[in-house]
């Protein structure tokens, strides 16, 4: 980074103490933008890096709820309403023990510029809470969801805050959060929150949205690279939507998914991954790979210290988590073949990892750009809401199609205009940066 971004970082790291995954997010984006502040020097004359860096609001509050037994417990809840340059925030709530507040922060500040890449009219937010509805009882994530919106829904509305799900918050929990705004503001308002249930205001493709985009966008980036997706094999970390709707997605292109994973460990399955097989283990009974696994003759799960990503394939789709995915990862995928990577998670792959895959040519989707289905299709239920309609599966996943083939068109062409053709990363964060800034600059010092 030159001198100037240099400082600005070292401004973030200071007000911002013990939130690495934070740091490394901003780090990230700040490493793609020397040219673009070159060009464009009102955008420092402007504070614009400073003023994207700090959330609009931060809100930090207690969840106290009753567990089944009776005992009070105490939780943490958080939104970080980051940036709302491009229209109102939009972002997942995410429940899981690891949530703090510079979780939350890395996760808005990717938002930021995926939401912009979209080109719909959405700023960027995140939030969650340290709950783990994993063990729990229905009535016990019910109350705790209810809590949780109780204070949350102050800060929320249609033009002011829409959240979704993300890891641990599906449509039950979903479905608990708005019934409790609901109940608290007398008011069916269907777009305050997305990923609700088809009945009663949910939009069809959401569910599979993110997987189906992560594909989309690897079938483009082996297009501009004069081949397919067809005939390759992949690994897909992960099992949950993301990562199963991924699955399935690479199936239709005619990819072989051989491998997934869980908290159990990852299952190899030469035969491929059966798909109504891991949906029947995984969402509908809850279970672990290791069901999945009794139930295929061909299937067995992985050595004790042993890595997804230490079998040979040519796509790799890290789909669970941030920093799943190291520098020693990376070498072992491109030594075995490896010819792309397309991140269905926020950050699974480390800077080390992605330097390996940048120096071995390797095509590499960057989350901010490759998972941006879920957002997008989140977009498009807001816009079903807001005109009191509902669209055909087909017709939303042609529109979330055309969205992430837009998306990868914008990265190309944004990588070209600044000398570094097939750079996704770098396309993606200059594209996504520009758009956010300029709307700071127009709207003033606010």
């Amino acid at each position: 980074m030159d001198e100037q971004l240099e400082r600005t970082y070292d401004v973030v790291v200071r007000r911002n103490p013990g939130e690495a995954e934070f740091h490394q997010a901003v780090r990230e984006v700040f490493e793609s933008l020397e040219p673009v502040l070159l060009r464009n020097p009102h955008y420092t004359e402007g504070a614009v890096l400073e003023r994207i860096c700090e959330p609009e609001r931060q809100i930090i509050f207690r969840v106290p709820w009753v567990d089944d037994d009776g005992r009070p417990q105490i939780n943490r809840g958080f939104r970080v309403q980051y940036n709302s340059a491009l229209g109102p925030y939009k972002g997942g709530v995410r429940f899981h023990p690891s949530v703090y507040l510079g979780i939350v922060k890395f996760l808005g500040f990717e938002q930021i510029f995926k939401n912009s890449l979209t080109g719909l009219p959405i700023g960027g937010a995140k939030g969650g809470a340290d709950f783990d509805p994993r063990g729990r009882s229905e009535g016990e994530v019910m109350r705790f969801c209810q809590s949780f919106m109780t204070e949350l829904y102050r800060h929320l509305g249609e033009y002011t805050d829409v959240p979704a799900g993300d890891i641990g918050v599906g449509g039950r929990e979903i479905g608990y959060l708005f019934g409790q705004y609901k109940r608290l503001t007398n008011r069916y308002e269907s777009g305050v929150i997305t990923g609700k249930g088809l009945t009663w205001g949910g939009s069809l493709v959401r569910t599979e949205a993110t997987g189906y985009g992560a594909v989309f966008f690897a079938a483009e980036m082996a297009k501009a690279r004069g081949t397919s997706l067809d005939g390759l094999t992949a690994s897909v970390s992960g099992s949950g939507n993301v990562a199963i709707h991924a699955i399935e997605k690479f199936a239709q292109y005619g990819t072989k998914v051989v491998a997934c994973s869980d908290s159990s460990g990852f299952v190899h399955d030469e035969d491929g991954i059966d798909v109504d097989l891991l949906k029947q283990v995984k969402l509908i009974e809850r279970a672990r790979l290791t069901e999945y696994a009794a139930r295929r003759p061909n299937a067995r799960m992985g050595d004790e210290g042993a890595s997804i990503w230490d079998i040979p394939v040519q796509v790799a789709a890290p789909c669970a988590t941030q920093n799943e995915l190291d520098t020693q990862h990376a070498e072992n995928l491109v030594k075995n073949g490896l010819k792309f990577v397309v991140e269905g998670a926020n950050m699974p792959a480390t800077p080390g990892a992605i330097e390996v895959f940048s120096k071995a040519g390797i095509g590499f989707g960057p989350g901010k750009a490759a998972n941006a289905g879920g957002v997008a299709t989140s977009a498009l239920e807001m816009q079903q809401n807001a005109s009191r309609d509902s669209w055909s599966f087909e017709y939303t996943e042609e529109r979330l199609q055309d969205i992430i083939e837009g998306i990868h068109e914008t990265c190309l062409e944004t990588a070209d205009e600044y000398g570094e053709p097939g750079n996704y990363v770098l396309g993606a964060n200059i594209a996504g940066f520009t758009k956010v800034a300029d709307a700071v600059i127009a709207l003033g010092v606010i």
